[in-house]
């Protein structure tokens, strides 16, 4: 150890190479302050918000905060804010809220977390549809479009049904033979269109019937899309869409909302589906 004396002040007598000392002098000022000022910030929180465990409870705090009773005032400024928009839908329909473009902008917006909630599972987050689920982004709807039609599919559901085709009505030579026309755009060319009935559900342009939700089968939209769409197709004619006779029939139901939703939100969210689609 040395016994050089440190010009810089005493040393704890912790010295190294002779040079290096641990010395005793004071922290700076401005440390100090903001030491002092640390641990009186603390007591004053401590005192302010609830802090101290107790016997039974704890120390609620001088402020009577709690995160409860802020969510309640955040909810509260919330629905006051919304309060005129609520109130006016009640005695709208649909189509009414549409031609109010200051009540279909707040609709449109609310309903998205709505959306998520009920709807997202299948139809996607932004309406894109889920494997096997259809998509609501497009203006292709199976019982059109309109705004009271979307109410209507959201309140009761929709169960549409194809028989399958495959087996005693058709020959697999005669499905393929209509898969291909329907894949390529000519199946109203195609004399199996007319000759095996199709065209009773699919109409004389086979662009569908939406009174029985048949499917347009010349646009090239997919309700059941796949990589191989030929061979999608191929199976849709052959098992049919809910036919029960099938144990291999596509499943295609649309599940009935007006038991879990308010007549409110079934309104909210057929506005919301109908801008999704364009209007």
């Amino acid at each position: 150890m040395s016994d050089n004396i440190n010009p810089h002040g005493q040393t704890t007598g912790h010295v190294w190479d002779e040079t290096l000392a641990e010395l005793t002098n004071q922290p700076p000022k401005w440390w100090m302050l903001g030491l002092h000022a640390s641990w009186i910030l603390v007591v004053l929180y401590t005192i302010y918000y609830p802090s101290w465990p107790l016997a039974s409870s704890h120390f609620k705090g001088i402020a009577g905060w709690t995160a409860i009773g802020e969510y309640k005032q955040d909810l509260k400024e919330i629905t006051d804010v919304r309060a005129p928009f609520e109130k006016k839908l009640k005695g709208m329909d649909a189509a009414a809220i549409l031609g109010d473009n200051q009540l279909k902008e707040y609709v449109t917006r609310s309903a998205k977390v709505l959306f998520g909630d009920n709807c997202a599972a299948c139809h996607g987050s932004g309406g894109q549809g889920n494997p096997g689920f259809p998509v609501l982004v497009d203006d292709d709807r199976l019982y059109g479009g309109q705004i009271g039609t979307i109410v209507q599919t959201i309140s009761n559901g929709r169960h549409g049904m194809m028989p399958k085709m495959g087996g005693m009505q058709l020959k697999p030579e005669e499905i393929d033979k209509l898969a291909n026309a329907i894949y390529n755009g000519t199946i109203t060319k195609e004399p199996l269109f007319m000759a095996k009935g199709c065209v009773g559900c699919h109409g004389v342009n086979a662009k569908g019937n939406q009174a029985l939700g048949s499917a347009n089968l010349t646009d090239k939209i997919w309700r059941f899309k796949a990589e191989d769409q030929l061979a999608s197709i191929k199976y849709t004619i052959t098992h049919g869409v809910n036919d029960a006779s099938d144990p291999k029939t596509r499943k295609a139901e649309m599940p009935a909302w007006q038991s879990r939703l308010t007549e409110t939100q079934i309104k909210k969210l057929a506005v919301y589906v109908h801008e999704l689609g364009g209007g």
